[in-house]
């Protein structure tokens, strides 16, 4: 069993509002990469199943939107979700099935598995444009240098032919 994969017969057996502490410290499929997470949940049983909360925390390899360059990206996710058994912790018997089918369930050895939250908690967390850092110069949209290294040398101000007109317009408003 792994850090992700906890037994829960005992809290399911527990009055509502009992809780547990778990750490997390191991190494998850997010996205194509193998990511480290670490942190601490809290379980506790509600009057349906067991509600995970808590903060965990990993670094993903990311590419930057401007320079193309991979970087470390920190990533925290506070996670809060209601896992449901599927069989009666007493009697060992099956309970209906959920009206949800993508809802978090408690398999039939009393076991809830919160990597497949992580995963997904992981994945909104990153950044729809991830930058290496705030500043990130990109690259010359001619030659396509990365910026962030050196400027390129790439003739200054190539001007369209067909926008040469403007440009004398601009230079003679910027004489006047």
């Amino acid at each position: 069993m792994t850090m992700t994969q906890i037994n829960v017969a005992q809290l399911l057996k527990s009055p509502i509002g009992a809780t547990r502490r778990h750490e997390v410290d191991e190494r998850l499929m997010i996205g194509e990469a193998e990511c480290l997470v670490k942190g601490e949940l809290t379980l506790m049983r509600t009057n349906r199943g067991i509600l995970v909360t808590g903060q965990v925390k990993t670094n993903m390899e990311l590419t930057c939107s401007r320079c193309l360059e991979l970087f470390g990206c920190p990533l925290t996710m506070d996670i809060q979700e209601e896992y449901f058994p599927t069989m009666d912790v007493n009697t060992g018997a099956s309970l209906p099935p959920l009206e949800d089918p993508a809802a978090f369930t408690v398999d039939h050895n009393n076991t809830l598995d919160v990597a497949e939250a992580i995963r997904q908690y992981a994945l909104l967390a990153v950044p729809m444009k991830p930058l290496c850092k705030e500043d990130c110069a990109g690259l010359c949209a001619t030659c396509g240098a990365n910026l962030n290294v050196g400027a390129c040398h790439c003739p200054p101000n190539v001007v369209d032919s067909r926008l040469a007109g403007l440009e004398r317009l601009r230079h003679q408003d910027a004489k006047s």
